[in-house]
C-alpha cells in the first residue's frame, strides 16, 4: 500500500489550494497519510509513496510553481504513482465534458508516466491578484466553477488506486 501522499499544488490565488486540500482530506478518510502543500515549498518528494500535483491554467499553461515542481523533481517522480490535475477554465466546459491536458501538462505526463489527469472548472473571484485577473474580473467573466463533488469523486479514485480497494 502507498500511505503517503503529497498534494503539491501551484495555485496564485489559492483556489487551486482549496482543490488540492480537498482531494488530501479525501485520501485522509481513506486512511492514507495526505498532505497537501503548495509546489514551491516541496523540496523533497521522496518521502512520500504517491504524488498528486495541480497547478492553476493561466493562458493555456499550468502555474509556474506546479511547471517548475515537476521539472525538479522528474526523477524522484517517474518512479512513483502520480495524478495530475489542472484547474482553470472560467466557465461550466469542466462539469460538460472532459478536457485534455494543456500540451504542456500532457508531454510531462507521458515523461513521467503519470497515471491520469484531470481538468476542474476553475475560480476567479473579486480581490484576485494581477493584472491579467482583474482585467477578467472587470469584463464580467469570473466566477467560481469548481465542482467539489467531482473533486471528492476523482480523489476517491485515485484513494481506491492506492489502497488497493
Amino acid at each position: 500500500m502507498n500511505d503517503k501522499v503529497l498534494v503539491a499544488h501551484g495555485s496564485a490565488n489559492g483556489s487551486t489550494a482549496q482543490i488540492a486540500e480537498a482531494v488530501a482530506d479525501v485520501l485522509r478518510k481513506a486512511g492514507l497519510t495526505a498532505e497537501a502543500a503548495p509546489a514551491a515549498s516541496v523540496r523533497d518528494v521522496t518521502p512520500y509513496d504517491a504524488v498528486v500535483v495541480g497547478g492553476a491554467l493561466y493562458a493555456g499553461r499550468w502555474h509556474k510553481d506546479a511547471r517548475r515542481f515537476v521539472r525538479r523533481h522528474g526523477r524522484a517522480l517517474a518512479g512513483r504513482p502520480l495524478w495530475f490535475f489542472s484547474s482553470g477554465p472560467l466557465d461550466a466546459s469542466a462539469s460538460e465534458r472532459d478536457l485534455p491536458p494543456v500540451p504542456g501538462v500532457k508531454k510531462a505526463m507521458t515523461r513521467l508516466g503519470a497515471r491520469e489527469h484531470i481538468t476542474f472548472g476553475g475560480c476567479l473571484e473579486e480581490g484576485a491578484k494581477g493584472w491579467v485577473a482583474r482585467m477578467i474580473l472587470r469584463s464580467g467573466k469570473g466566477g467560481d466553477f469548481r465542482d467539489f463533488a467531482v473533486v471528492e469523486e476523482w480523489a476517491d479514485r485515485v484513494a481506491a488506486e492506492l489502497t488497493g480497494a
